[in-house]
């Protein structure tokens, strides 16, 4: 379920998937609600483009640190690509 930052008891959420559309946000945060998971998801920018950089802004989901390889696994079965801190 979407969470605000303040109901979380943890130092530091992780982040596990971030999104450039809001359909897919939007699918996103259906998926993560109907897994029961809680998260925080915010907007921020990120730099896109190939000839010419830009910033661009997406959507981007956090969950607890205890939460993250469920909603991770979640994301790829649904062919999903989550985001691995190592690029991965």
């Amino acid at each position: 379920m979407r969470r605000e930052a303040d109901f979380f008891d943890v130092d530091e959420l992780e982040l596990v998937y971030m999104s450039r559309r809001l359909r897919e946000a939007l699918r996103i945060e259906e998926l993560l609600t109907a897994a029961g998971l809680d998260y925080l998801v915010e907007t921020g920018t990120y730099t896109g483009g190939f000839l010419i950089k830009r910033d661009l802004t997406g959507a981007f989901f956090y969950v607890t640190p205890t939460d993250v390889p469920g909603a991770r696994q979640l994301l790829s079965e649904h062919g999903y690509r989550p985001y691995e801190p190592d690029g991965g």
